[in-house]
């Protein structure tokens, strides 16, 4: 497992890879863009990716296990119903699309080039690493979810 595997807390990565679209965009002022309505599809990206968390934690706490992703010890039960049938990871798929919305709020193409930096580093060391402790703690059933529900979307 590699060094950084779970050490990052999703979190806080949203709040560096933001910070580091922010930045880039006041760096690079001659790549931003004009959209008419983007504060209002930032504001609705934001408020689905809001939503699609809510979702995932409302599931988790009722399968009675923990959402924390720095706590996989701590995972008490396979959660497959109402989101979960859908996406793996409807709380991390909910980051994404608050990051996009941030993006589309800054109106900066380098903003968006961040975006697979994030996904790629969310699939590589934070999704995989639980990925692989929970086909190990629930086994064949964890195989049957993985077949038949998307990473992602």
């Amino acid at each position: 497992m590699n060094a950084l595997a779970l050490k990052v807390p999703p979190v806080a990565q949203v709040i560096i890879t933001a910070a580091a679209m922010y930045g880039v965009s006041k760096m690079v002022p001659a790549l931003t863009f004009s959209l008419n309505g983007s504060t209002a599809l930032a504001v609705g990206l934001g408020m689905m990716g809001m939503s699609l968390g809510v979702m995932g934690v409302t599931q988790f706490r009722k399968a009675q296990t923990t959402p924390n992703p720095q706590a996989l010890e701590k995972v008490s039960s396979l959660v497959t119903s109402g989101i979960y049938g859908y996406s793996r990871n409807p709380m991390y798929l909910g980051l994404v699309l608050i990051l996009l919305g941030w993006a589309f709020y800054l109106s900066h193409f380098l903003s968006f080039v961040l975006l697979p930096v994030f996904i790629l580093y969310m699939t590589r060391l934070q999704i995989q690493p639980e990925e692989q402790m929970m086909a190990r703690k629930f086994g064949k059933t964890y195989q049957a979810y993985l077949n038949k529900v998307r990473r992602w979307i």
